[in-house]
């Protein structure tokens, strides 16, 4: 809103007035043809955002649905039904985010406080790197450095899961002295004469069943780690 209008700055002229009356009268105009616009427009993003969570809510219950059907049967057709609802479902949510920060933005203009950055999970393993200047000693004076403090900044990395190769070596022993031999046992594996690991194996399962993962996805992520997997074998090893 414009500024109220001092009686000290107020013209005697009274042509000269009318015409600051008239200026100010078509400012105030302005202002409420854009309040009005606004409104009408914040209106609009809410309607929009119900229609989001309308459809959300359609979409999860379809998909819950699909996900009962799934188990207990092999079907690809179902994986791809899944895997494309929780894609529509993924662009709905970033649609809605959007939506709501258009809304705050078409909000009027008021002192809000700053958000409040969450602070990072303490649970996490932390690697401390150090950095220390190049020079071992004043470049000025050559006296050595005293510890004051320090600056420590925070940064949330992620470190991607990847494939190892557990080799198990089985000595064959023999005796020096007379005609005995000996060999430790093989150790046991979850699926017989199967190269999956316990730990691959879990990886697939989780990835599946609660991710939603279907396996032919799963095997396009393995290959782009060089790590060719066909999606009958992966499907052989979840049985199903």
């Amino acid at each position: 809103m414009t500024a109220m209008l001092n009686r000290t700055q107020l013209p005697d002229n009274i042509d000269a007035l009318k015409a600051l009356l008239s200026a100010k009268s078509a400012q105030i105009d302005a202002f409420e043809q854009e309040r009005a616009a606004w409104q009408v427009e914040r209106e609009a993003l809410r309607q929009d955002k119900q229609g989001d969570q309308q459809e959300i809510a359609r979409l999860t219950l379809l998909l819950d649905k699909l996900r009962r059907a799934l188990f207990g049967q092999k079907s690809e057709k179902l994986a791809g039904q899944i895997d494309q609802l929780q894609l529509e479902l993924e662009e709905l949510h970033i649609n809605q985010g959007e939506r709501a920060q258009s809304i705050e933005s078409a909000q009027a203009p008021a002192s809000r406080p700053a958000p409040q950055r969450r602070p990072l999970p303490e649970h996490l393993p932390c690697d401390v790197h150090e950095h220390l200047p190049k020079e071992p000693a004043c470049p000025d004076c050559g006296g050595a450095w005293t510890r004051l403090g320090e600056d420590v900044s925070n940064v949330l990395e992620h470190v991607p899961a990847s494939f190892r190769i557990v080799r198990h070596v089985r000595p064959r022993l023999a005796c020096s002295c007379c005609e005995r031999m000996a060999q430790a046992p093989a150790p046991s594996r979850p699926i017989a004469r199967s190269f999956a690991g316990p730990g691959l194996l879990s990886h697939v399962m989780v990835s599946k069943y609660l991710d939603h993962q279907p396996l032919y996805r799963q095997c396009q992520i393995y290959e782009r780690e060089n790590v060719s997997l066909s999606e009958s074998t992966v499907g052989d090893w979840v049985g199903g």
